[in-house]
């Protein structure tokens, strides 16, 4: 995952998320799918973060 993929997917969600406040009742459902796969990835960076860090700490 990479910080380029939340971007896109935060991209997704403002467009569905548009589309869900002029009316359109299935953009709104795309809308929390794109918000789970924002958690996800976010999720998966913070490991990976927090994996870095402990592998810089463990090499000193």
């Amino acid at each position: 995952m990479s910080i380029q993929n939340l971007l896109d997917e935060v991209e997704v969600l403002k467009q569905e998320y548009e589309k869900f406040e002029r009316g359109n009742k299935s953009a709104g459902t795309r809308a929390r799918k794109s918000l789970q796969n924002i958690k996800k990835i976010a999720q998966d960076l913070r490991v990976a973060i927090q994996d870095s860090k402990k592998s810089e700490a463990q090499a000193e």
